[in-house]
């Protein structure tokens, strides 16, 4: 059996879905543009620098998720799945998933962005297991903040290998372990399967893909 692990955010999608889902928000009028469209670009250009706090970044991220009804903000997601998600998903991501699932490789999407936003992502790829940031709730109300260790950096080796662990897996028991990844914050579970590809990489990423001879792939249209 093979392990196929997806980043979702510029790899799976042309965008990021973490930025686009404040955005939309804004867009809707539900966060304040003056306050929040500078401070979510800023925390982007940090991520895409490998520089970002990932805990005072979910602070900002998952604020807005605790002060709306679980019914409203479904309702903003089925809007935000097609407006901002749908159209930034090319035929030839489609068509590396459905690759590696008709092989059935035990397949996730792995990836920093909190489950909210990237659960409905995930299964429109069909993709069976998710491992995300978990925004904790009461009561099925979130609450603001994230719940265990975010799904960032070497963070996601801990929370691939406690799936693993969950299945009664480990990474010995695979033949192929394989992770598509565009980003230099990747390279932490980059390293550590015996398949690493980078996908429509950033410059670190590419550079540190090309020195160890990883193979690069385009997934944009």
């Amino acid at each position: 059996m093979n392990l196929t692990l997806f980043d979702l955010d510029n790899t799976l999608l042309s965008s990021d879905s973490d930025f686009e889902w404040a955005q939309f928000l804004i867009t809707k009028g539900v966060l304040d543009r003056e306050v929040h469209e500078a401070k979510n670009q800023d925390f982007y250009d940090a991520y895409k620098a490998g520089a970002l706090d990932i805990h005072a970044f979910l602070e900002f991220q998952l604020a807005p998720l605790a002060r709306h009804s679980r019914a409203e903000l479904d309702a903003w997601h089925r809007e935000f799945m097609a407006a901002s998600i749908l159209p930034r998903i090319s035929t030839a991501a489609r068509v590396l998933v459905d690759r590696h699932l008709q092989a059935r490789d035990l397949c996730a999407i792995v990836t920093a962005t909190n489950s909210f936003v990237t659960g409905p992502i995930c299964r429109e790829f069909c993709i069976p297991h998710l491992v995300a940031t978990i925004p904790a709730h009461v009561d099925g109300q979130f609450t603001g903040a994230p719940r265990g260790t975010p799904s960032f950096r070497e963070g996601k080796i801990e929370r691939v290998e406690a799936w693993l662990e969950s299945l009664g897996l480990w990474w010995g028991a695979f033949e192929r372990s394989t992770f598509y990844s565009d980003s230099l914050n990747d390279l932490p579970l980059l390293a550590r399967v015996s398949h690493p590809v980078a996908v429509d990489p950033d410059d670190t990423l590419r550079a540190h893909a090309s020195k160890l001879g990883w193979p690069i792939l385009s997934l944009r249209v």
